[in-house]
């Protein structure tokens, strides 16, 4: 599941408006210095107009003993009356790459739309095979319920979000329940999902990615999200482009459909001619104009967090 990521300046929101070119050519600037094009697009992010009341309260934080399980954590600027909705953003990059610090347009999107957004790192393959990166994500969670409430976070409206990988990861916490009850957490703990381009019906695998991630563990259906749809499941967003050819939208259909044959609260959004990374790209200020996702997935966040 390579992420291929292309940072567009010709098309849609970008012919509309000049300073998303001037933005776009810096992206091409920064890409042959070699900057990922997760940071790119932060970068980018950051010189966008938008999103004041938003910024980063705390970094690197541990949530673990492992270099790798650290977190950000991204607030409003302003005052709430009470605690406000808590949402945990778990990042793709095919389980083998990926840096909190390049999605920080991720945690400030949330933050201004009046959530506590955290931001994991998580271990990667080859250090790490299955399960894990979803074990850190359970970790995560435990740290952001014991610690929200300083930041202003409700632990009691805590929600989740992520894209391709990341969305595999909050997909299997919100599903299995052995993660969570394995530390010491309730299930209940996660009021809601809204992920953007999971794999969750991907067995047998067909590339090498998933291969290195999943092939040691002895089950693979206990690999695979849809396995553990259930009818007691928190309330689901699932989000597919319909010309992803990284994860291909059929992942997000049969785990909506499974989930609807158990009665289980969910809701499946399709978005006509959009690839993989223009759902992620939607949360960041250059490119919300190309998909939704941002008002899509923090109105379903936000209705299930109260």
């Amino acid at each position: 599941m390579a992420l291929r990521w292309r940072i567009p300046y010709t098309a849609g929101v970008i012919r509309r408006r000049p300073i998303a070119r001037r933005l776009a050519m810096l992206g091409m600037v920064f890409a042959a210095a070699g900057c990922s094009p997760p940071g790119i697009l932060d970068t980018l992010n950051s010189l966008t107009p938008g999103d004041s009341d938003a910024h980063r309260a705390a970094t690197a934080v541990a949530y673990g003993p492992a270099p790798r399980q650290r977190l950000d954590v991204w607030t409003p600027r302003s005052n709430g009356i009470g605690l406000r909705p808590v949402v945990i953003f778990f990042y793709g990059g095919a389980w083998v790459k990926g840096s909190r610090g390049d999605y920080g347009f991720a945690g400030r999107a949330y933050a201004a739309r009046g959530f506590v957004a955290v931001v994991p790192d998580y271990r990667l393959v080859p250090s790490v095979r299955f399960p894990a990166f979803v074990q850190d994500g359970a970790l995560a969670i435990r740290w952001t319920r014991d610690h929200a409430a300083r930041f202003g976070g409700d632990p009691t409206r805590i929600t989740i979000a992520g894209h391709s990988a990341g969305a595999y990861i909050g997909a299997m916490l919100a599903l299995d329940p052995h993660y969570l009850t394995d530390i010491g957490v309730a299930p209940t703990t996660i009021r809601a999902a809204a992920l953007l381009a999971g794999p969750y019906d991907f067995y047998p695998w067909d590339d090498s990615r998933a291969v290195d991630a999943f092939a040691d563990w002895p089950r693979p259906e206990e690999t695979q999200p849809i396995h553990y749809a259930r009818a007691d499941a928190p309330p689901m967003w699932l989000a597919a482009g319909t010309a992803d050819t990284t994860v291909k939208p059929r992942n997000s259909v049969a785990l909506a459909d499974r989930l609807k044959a158990f009665g289980a609260p969910v809701r499946l959004r399709e978005y006509p001619g959009k690839s993989h990374v223009d759902l992620v790209m939607g949360l960041s200020k250059p490119f919300r104009g190309r998909v939704p996702t941002l008002d899509d997935s923090t109105a379903f966040l936000m209705a299930h967090s109260r």
